[in-house]
Formats: structure tokens, C-alpha cells, sequence
């Protein structure tokens, strides 16, 4: 068990925006810092010998990944998490954020280094808020390659009209295939026009709906962000089945099994 000393030290050097109490095998310390749902950041110190090891005990990359369907941080998620380290002079092990207080080291200023990394992982969440298609359709992306699905992104077809459009998936399972079109912005008042281009595209590629080769369309709304009304869905489930980013399940049950 860590000795007291040290959380003495935190409070007398910080005053009361800390307090710290015994959890385990850690005396866990409560900080000032906020995730962004306003939960309150937790850090976790243990003595080793004469070194005292401050971490979050991963509790900072556990919130950011509740925030999002996918199973598995992007790579750019990852290359943000690196720079946050190495700028806050914290290390990233297994997922904790976690660094070594020696003798002679300011226990307090350990602390503060590793609560403020925390914040910055946490505010990664930010990205995930004005991501564009294309950021979203990375996390889509490896979501569907997880879970051992055959696709194309990115795929040009032409409408009846002659106009090319650009789909941003076109999956295929034993059943059938599927194109699916990423509605995604931050922006409320650039929701409907975000709608009316798929729900265009839906329309002039409408023909590849008909014969024995048929193929579905899907429009995977990310309503994760609350800038959709409920016209928006009315709009397009007449062309095409609705998918909620929010429910990935639901998805994969309108794609139909994996081959």
C-alpha cells in the first residue's frame, strides 16, 4: 500500500481541489479535471520500493472507447495518443496512461502530468463530434473488417441520369450485397442537404434495385451527433433501409452474415 505521505504532500501543495482515499491495492486520488459527460478523472497511485507509480488504470482509453461503435482505436486516434504521451511526458502501456514518480521527483507535478494527459485523451472525443464522412467511414470501415466482411469503398457508379456518384461502401455477403451511404456532419443546418444528395443518389442509381442480381441500399445515419430530424429518415426509407451508427448491430443485420 502506498504510503500517505505522498497524498499529504498532493493535498498540501494543491489544497482541496484533490482529495484521495484507499481503493485496493492503489490509493486512488480524485482530481479537479472533468471528462467530457462531466465524470470526474480518477487517478491511481502505488508504491514500488522507493518509486510511486501514478496511472489511470486505463480508465481514460476505456471512456474514449464507450464513445464509439468501433471496436478498436483508428490510427489516427492512436498517433494522437502517442503525441499526448510524449508531450505530457507520460508513458502508454497497455492502454494506461502511466508515469513514475523517483526520489527527489515532485509528487504533485506527477500527478498533474498524468490528469492532464488524461484530459487530452478524453478530448479526442471532440474529433469523433465534427468527424467528416470519411473519418467516420474509417471507423465504419474497421468495423466491418472486424467483423470479416468483403467490400469496396469508395465505389463510382453511374445513375440512369448519366451523373457518376461515388458510394461509400459496397458490401458483399452470400445473401447479397449491399451499398451503404455515411450520412455524417456536425452541422444541424447542413443535415438536410447531407440527406437530399444520398437520397438523389439513391434515385438515379434506383435501377440496380430490380432483377435477380438486386442490390440493397443502406443509409447509415452517425446519430451519435443530435443533428437529424425525423424527416431526414422519412426521406430516405422509402429508396433505402436506415441504420443508426449508434446500434452497429442493426446493421450487420441488414447486410446479412458475412461470408
Amino acid at each position: 500500500m502506498m504510503q500517505s505521505g505522498h497524498c499529504e504532500a498532493l493535498i498540501g501543495s494543491l489544497g482541496e481541489l484533490y482529495c484521495s482515499s484507499s481503493q485496493g491495492n492503489y490509493d486512488r486520488i480524485r482530481t479537479p479535471f472533468l471528462y467530457p459527460d462531466g465524470d470526474v478523472i480518477d487517478l491511481f497511485c502505488k508504491m514500488d520500493g522507493d518509486t510511486v507509480t501514478v496511472t489511470d488504470l486505463g480508465e481514460s482509453t476505456r471512456w474514449l472507447r464507450m464513445q464509439t461503435a468501433a471496436s478498436r482505436r483508428s490510427s489516427r486516434q492512436q498517433a494522437l495518443i502517442q503525441d499526448i504521451c510524449l508531450n505530457h511526458n507520460v508513458e502508454f502501456y497497455k492502454g494506461m496512461l502511466v508515469a513514475r514518480c523517483r526520489p527527489g521527483d515532485e509528487f504533485p507535478a506527477v500527478v498533474t502530468r498524468v490528469a492532464q494527459a488524461a484530459l487530452r485523451v478524453a478530448d479526442i472525443w471532440f474529433t469523433f463530434r465534427t468527424r467528416t464522412v470519411q473519418s467516420l467511414g474509417d471507423e465504419v470501415s474497421d468495423f466491418l473488417t472486424d467483423r470479416l466482411y468483403t467490400f469496396e469503398r469508395g465505389e463510382t457508379l453511374i445513375g440512369r441520369s448519366g451523373r457518376v456518384w461515388n458510394v461509400d461502401f459496397h458490401v458483399r455477403t452470400p445473401g447479397a450485397s449491399s451499398l451503404v451511404s455515411v450520412l455524417a456532419t456536425g452541422s444541424r443546418s447542413a443535415a438536410r442537404g447531407v440527406t437530399e444528395h444520398v437520397l438523389a443518389s439513391w434515385y438515379d442509381l434506383s435501377q440496380l434495385q430490380v432483377g435477380p442480381e438486386a442490390i440493397k441500399f443502406l443509409s447509415l445515419f452517425d446519430d451519435t451527433v443530435d443533428v437529424w430530424s425525423r424527416e431526414d429518415f422519412n426521406l430516405l426509407e422509402p429508396l433505402s433501409s436506415i441504420a443508426r451508427w449508434s446500434q452497429p448491430e442493426t446493421l450487420l443485420e441488414q447486410l446479412g452474415n458475412a461470408a
